[in-house]
């Protein structure tokens, strides 16, 4: 738990402070909640650049770069207390809300691991990136930003690598709110501090976050930060006559390439053309009226505008979009070899794992937020809840959708429509040339923005109230069922893969492990390749099921656990044993696939 939260409180002020600076550098002078998005892609980017460096270099320059940011925001800040008074009660409920797994499972651990335990990969990976190793997603161009940020943590404070990658999960969700503060700034703190945590932790971030997928929750944070720095812009007085306005929203894009490598661009570029598509042509007609706006008929206040319509264009915004594309390349420069590798990816491969670990198509309705269920994958009426309940929900909240899209574009958000028309755009891409693994990924992504298009223009309305109160459930059943897995990791069990090959192979761990940390998926998905049982150490029988060739132990014990058994090799806390006369007879051992469904579901 200390290690957790210790990587929770690192991440969060590392990120605060980084990015809130690189804001004053931008010529923004008071607090912004665009600030922990920010910092956030920065601390990506430096990790992964300074990774490789000896020692604690990594660890120890984004300390210097913290302290060298707090002091040079200080006395310069304005605004700086809303801080505490604004963000430290959505970051509580936030820290809160994401204890909820850890407090039904009554551990810490690998989130996830009976849901997806594709977090053996990245533990691997960063386990060998920590040591200065290659690895197959580092020689595979995976985007490996966020598992140097754990090495960092690792490196610098001692946390150990599951600490590391629970903390950073948690810090994503915390920072994902607070940077929905944004758009509620000007509202009272009953209702900014309930939408932003609705935001942030919409129902498929939740979901995502309960299975471990820390990546697609950091892409979903910089796309909801990416659309609204383009709607500071245009609404925020302070920002709209910046000669670098552009800026923050060039670092975000970075980040999510750091993060995502170029599929993050799939969100990101269509948003910011579309957005710049709707401004030029509303500024045009408005110009070509005389300064009028566009007469439509308003619900709710209206943004202010930081500008005639007509300074949406000229020389000093095609000055700040240049100095921000070139920024960008720059500093994604670096990378662009890697994501040229990462285009071969296998999640990329049409006849791949096209399910993942999903059952089928997911229902793009899941992004509304409401959807009563505990596991995400599940169909209409395959849980607790009549399939009557999900069409209720699913029509509720279109309703609201189509109603806020309505009230948004009266308003002038048009940031937030461009980001939600680049959201189904990406997800009809996928969904249409695609598989059902890369379709749910782009739900998940676009989710917190139809969030944000639902609450925003109703949030002054009982409506509203109710979708937050639905929405918040959803979001917390999710969160309650997430299964949380072993605390702790070692490469030890990945290494043997290779020698015990397609032998079948009999994995003896603690009862603990299998019946209160969901081992059994971990350790199957580690061995995948081969013929695997896996049993509890405790009351095994005198010999071994038919046809097992190996056994593997955890433990370093000299003592085998049947007779005939000789060891082939000690690896860390496991012992690899040879068994010298296999029993004849079928193996009951199941084979593990490399590419497989990996788990039926509950009912």
């Amino acid at each position: 738990m200390f290690g957790t939260y210790a990587a929770v409180l690192a991440v969060c002020g590392a990120s605060l402070a980084i990015g809130q600076a690189a804001l004053a550098l931008c010529g923004v002078q008071r607090w912004s909640w665009l600030a922990p998005a920010v910092g956030l892609a920065l601390l990506c980017a430096t990790c992964w650049g300074t990774v490789r460096l000896p020692g604690e270099a990594s660890a120890l320059i984004i300390l210097l770069l913290s302290v060298a940011s707090v002091a040079y925001l200080w006395r310069r800040l304005d605004g700086g207390g809303e801080v505490l008074w604004t963000g430290a009660p959505v970051a509580l409920l936030a820290l809160l809300a994401t204890a909820l797994p850890f407090v039904a499972e009554g551990h810490f651990g690998i989130l996830g691991t009976s849901f997806n335990p594709d977090m053996s990969q990245h533990l691997l990976a960063t386990d060998r990136l920590a040591d200065g190793h290659s690895s197959q997603l580092l020689s595979q161009g995976y985007p490996l930003g966020p598992h140097a940020i754990v090495v960092a943590l690792h490196g610098g404070l001692g946390i150990g690598l599951v600490q590391g990658f629970t903390g950073l999960t948690i810090a994503v969700a915390v920072l994902a709110s607070l940077t929905a503060l944004t758009a509620f700034r000007e509202e009272p703190p009953q209702l900014r501090i309930p939408a932003s945590l609705v935001v942030g932790l919409t129902y498929m971030a939740a979901s995502y976050f309960a299975q471990g997928s820390f990546k697609e929750t950091m892409q979903a944070l910089f796309l909801l930060a990416f659309v609204l720095a383009l709607r500071e812009t245009s609404t925020n007085p302070a920002w709209g006559q910046l000669p670098l306005r552009f800026v923050p929203a060039a670092l975000l894009a970075m980040g999510s390439v750091y993060t995502y490598s170029f599929p993050g661009l799939i969100w990101l570029i269509p948003a910011a053309a579309i957005w710049a598509a709707i401004e030029l042509a509303r500024n045009k007609r408005a110009s070509s009226a005389g300064g009028v706006g566009d007469g439509g008929v308003e619900d709710g206040p209206r943004p202010a505008r930081s500008a005639p319509p007509s300074s949406a264009t000229g020389p000093a915004v095609e000055r700040s979009v240049i100095w921000a594309s070139l920024l960008f390349l720059v500093l994604i420069a670096p990378e662009i070899s890697r994501m040229i590798d990462f285009q071969r990816f296998e999640t990329f491969d049409p006849n791949g794992p096209g399910l993942g670990n999903l059952f089928g198509q997911i229902s793009p309705f899941e992004a509304l937020g409401i959807w009563p269920s505990g596991d995400f994958r599940l169909s209409p009426g395959d849980g607790a809840v009549p399939a009557l309940g999900y069409f209720l929900a699913a029509a509720f909240a279109s309703v609201l959708l189509a109603y806020g899209t309505l009230l948004c574009w009266r308003r002038r958000e048009t940031a937030l429509l461009a980001g939600l028309a680049a959201a189904a755009l990406a997800y009809t891409a996928a969904r249409v040339g695609g598989t059902p693994y890369t379709a749910a990924k782009a739900i998940e992504i676009g989710a917190p923005l139809a969030a944000l298009v639902i609450v925003l223009p109703l949030l002054r309305r009982p409506v509203a109230w109710l979708y937050l109160l639905l929405a918040g459930g959803c979001s917390l059943l999710a969160l309650a069922n997430a299964p949380v897995g072993p605390g702790s990791y070692s490469p030890a069990l990945a290494g043997l893969r290779d020698e015990v090959g397609a032998g079948p192979t009999l994995v003896l761990v603690p009862r603990k492990l299998l019946a209160e940390e969901h081992g059994a998926p971990y350790i199957a998905w580690e061995l995948r390749g081969g013929r695997v049982c896996i049993d509890s150490a405790d009351g095994i029988e005198d010999r071994p099921p038919s046809g097992v060739r190996f056994v593997i132990t955890k433990s370093t014990s000299s003592q085998p656990p049947f007779p005939g058994l000789r060891v082939k090799r000690i690896a860390s806390t496991y012992v690899l044993w040879e068994v010298t006369t296999p029993v004849p007879g079928h193996t009951p051992c199941p084979l593990i696939a490399v590419r497989q469904a990996r788990q039926a579901p509950p009912r």
